[in-house]
């Protein structure tokens, strides 16, 4: 059985990363793949192996491509670097519950400083499920982009 921790051990380094980064993205020959990374055949060969006993590429035609559980942890690091560009906005919004500020203005701030809809999305929701009594009482609010 794959465990979280298995998963993320095979792409958690640098090179790891970018190769699963280059299969989700393209069918590279691993020529090519080995030589742009800066790989040795070992390390190459090692990492898909990682990959494949995780679960998360697959080798079809001598071609490896993502799996479907792959496909949502590429989509998943995709997340996670969209919120590191919003870093600081999120660090901002911490300091600023911790102020003791009214949740309604916390509401308003989230909503103002996120721009990317996603990330917005998962912080309203939370703040739904957390303050449910709150969110009823404010029309203002879209959790989605279809609801604006």
């Amino acid at each position: 059985m794959v465990t979280v921790p298995d998963v993320l051990r095979a792409i958690a380094d640098d090179k790891s990363l970018a190769l699963f980064n280059t299969i989700a993205l393209s069918n590279c020959d691993s020529d090519i793949c080995i030589n742009t990374l800066g790989l040795t055949r070992k390390q190459y060969y090692s990492r898909l192996s990682a990959f494949q006993k995780s679960g998360i590429v697959k080798r079809r035609a001598g071609k490896y491509s993502l799996t479907t559980f792959g496909i949502l942890l590429y989509h998943s690091q995709e997340l996670i670097g969209k919120a590191l560009n919003e870093y600081w906005k999120l660090n901002a919004i911490d300091s600023i519950h911790v102020s003791g500020l009214p949740e309604e203005q916390i509401f308003k701030i989230v909503d103002t400083l996120i721009t990317n809809q996603e990330i917005k999305n998962i912080i309203l929701e939370q703040i739904k499920e957390k303050f449910p009594i709150f969110v009823a009482q404010v029309p203002f609010v879209s959790l989605s982009k279809k609801e604006k």
